[in-house]
């Protein structure tokens, strides 16, 4: 009943918006092509100039709260209703995943929230994830620090598409421009969101790329070449930006609550970015109620303050990761700064599965297991004698083979029990029921690249189609995202492998809208024992 609750009425508090604060709608910026986008620009009332801070994308700067208010007070943005949240509070003058005007005009900033190129009242052809936004991205940033009420130092800021906006307009190198806060947000369409694993995303990404087709008009159409695309070729990379030319200081949210979506690019763009000054703001909560809550917005005034007003925060002297370990879903166990990420000191811990559904640190005997495709499923089990945080990205080593057909996705979970009982974490769009980590992988798509791939995390290109034969074992490697998790003394990891997603796509008990195409039928083996089986790579983070 708490989740049916959650999706008729959202626990969203919507202040008025503040006193003291000067809103103007609509306000045309030209581009250098001529172009006009329209902005609402939102600045303390007196004084100034002040420093500026910016987001923009399509879904309209003019869905607020405060153009929705009703007998009952404000409405909440519909899409609270679709993808549950914590309790978090923002003003009615805060559309879907911006910098709230309400908290940083107060704090001496100007907010300006901009409808991207076709979209919203702005001029021109709707385009999503081009470069063309980067383009305007920069040109918006331009004009914000040559106006009268702006000190000439301008930070962008925002969550989602209002993040990957921001790897667009930063790899623009706009001279005005002084710092970003991505707040979640990919850097590979392919790998991140449409199609992790070789294997198609068939929920959200079917929900979100339908919507954006109908509010462009049917002008933009991910869906089609997504689904008849399989491999990457050259419509895949040319939307993606190219983040190690971004050298401002960033503030960077990767958190370990959206696997399905923006946390593998998160991480991504931490380790690629050319920043001399960057952090990684690492959580496990809510995505909407971490970025507005109070830890939150104190990181990110930490970090604006310094960059763009000129204080002296002391984020200079901040080591660049904050490092949040969690023991279950609303549990934080540990809180730390660290040097790298993953951190410094991590022991790679290699366990192995063996054909009594055990994962040991001995090698296990020869052996196999069989499941079925479409239904089954093979779990191994491990418990720990001590506590142990595992920290970073997992590797998943097996042997495969299948009984008929020539390919199947293979999905990998890790999995938290304790007392008989699973311990379940924040997951993508509010769900409540996540497993610690997971990886996906098509058998087709096995190929890897050496030279790309990291400790844990295997880069597999997707450029080429290695058909399976029944019958004869493939080595797949399978990276499971990255994760901060503390297991207790007793506490059991449970590994299962299987032909399909893991949730249900409900919307009051299973994770909506969610979703990945099967591929294969029949029998799927794994092939155990020491020449050549199955065996989970953990990194092991010692006591701090």
């Amino acid at each position: 009943m708490t989740s049916l609750r959650r999706l008729i009425r959202p626990p969203i508090t919507i202040a008025d918006p503040p006193a003291g604060a000067v809103a103007e709608w609509d306000v045309a910026v030209p581009m250098r092509d001529g172009v006009r986008l329209r902005v609402n620009v939102f600045r303390p009332a007196t004084g100034g100039p002040w420093p500026v801070i910016m987001c923009a994308h399509p879904y309209g700067k003019d869905d607020i709260p405060l153009h929705h208010r009703t007998r009952r007070g404000y409405r909440a943005s519909f899409q609270y209703r679709l993808m549950r949240t914590a309790p978090l509070t923002h003003s009615a003058w805060t559309s879907w995943e911006s910098p709230d005007p309400g908290h940083w005009v107060g704090r001496g900033y100007v907010v300006v929230n901009a409808d991207l190129r076709g979209w919203g009242t702005s001029e021109g052809d709707p385009t999503v994830l081009s470069e063309q936004e980067g383009q305007d991205v920069h040109d918006l940033v331009e004009w914000a620090g040559t106006q009268p009420w702006s000190t000439g130092r301008v930070g962008l800021n925002g969550v989602s598409y209002l993040a990957i906006s921001q790897w667009a307009g930063a790899a623009e190198r706009p001279p005005q421009l002084a710092a970003i806060c991505p707040w979640e947000g990919f850097t590979d369409l392919y790998r991140d969101f449409a199609r992790p694993g070789g294997v198609l995303e068939t929920g959200f990404f079917t929900v979100w790329s339908t919507v954006t087709g109908r509010r462009s008009g049917g002008r933009v159409d991910l869906r089609g070449p997504a689904r008849d695309r399989p491999m990457v070729d050259r419509w895949w990379t040319d939307r993606n930006r190219a983040i190690e030319q971004i050298e401002v200081p960033a503030l960077i949210c990767g958190s370990f609550s959206d696997h399905n979506l923006h946390s593998p690019g998160s991480f991504e763009g931490f380790r690629r970015i050319a920043s001399s000054h960057k952090w990684l703001y690492t959580h496990r909560g809510p995505k909407w109620a971490t970025y507005y809550s109070p830890a939150g917005l104190a990181a990110q005034a930490r970090f604006f303050d310094h960059f763009l007003r000129g204080d002296d925060t002391g984020i200079l002297d901040d080591p660049p990761v904050r490092l949040e370990i969690r023991d279950d879903r609303s549990t934080v166990s540990r809180i730390s700064a660290e040097s790298h990420w993953p951190p410094a000191g991590i022991r790679w811990r290699t366990m192995h599965c063996g054909p009594d559904g055990t994962l040991g640190d001995d090698n296990a005997t020869a052996g196999s297991v069989t499941f079925a495709a479409r239904r089954g499923r093979a779990g191994f089990t491990h418990r720990f004698t001590a506590d142990t945080d595992v920290v970073g990205p997992m590797l998943l080593i097996l042997h495969l083979s299948i009984d008929t057909g020539d390919d199947v996705s293979v999905f990998a979970a890790v999995r938290k029990f304790r007392d008989g009982r699973e311990v379940t974490f924040e997951g993508s769009f509010g769900f409540l029921g996540d497993t610690v980590s997971h990886g996906i992988l098509l058998a087709s798509h096995r190929a890897t690249n050496p030279d790309q791939s990291r400790p844990g995390e295997p880069f597999h290109p997707h450029t080429s189609r290695e058909p399976l034969r029944p019958g004869v074992p493939v080595r797949l490697e399978i990276g499971l995202h990255s994760s901060a998790t503390r297991f207790r003394a007793g506490d059991e990891l449970r590994l299962d492998i299987q032909g399909r997603w893991f949730h249900r796509r409900n919307p009051i008990t299973g994770q909506f809208p969610a979703g990945y195409r099967r591929a294969g039928r029949g029998g799927c083996t794994l092939h155990l024992g020491p020449a050549g089986g199955c065996e989970l790579q953990i990194p092991v983070l010692p006591p701090g």
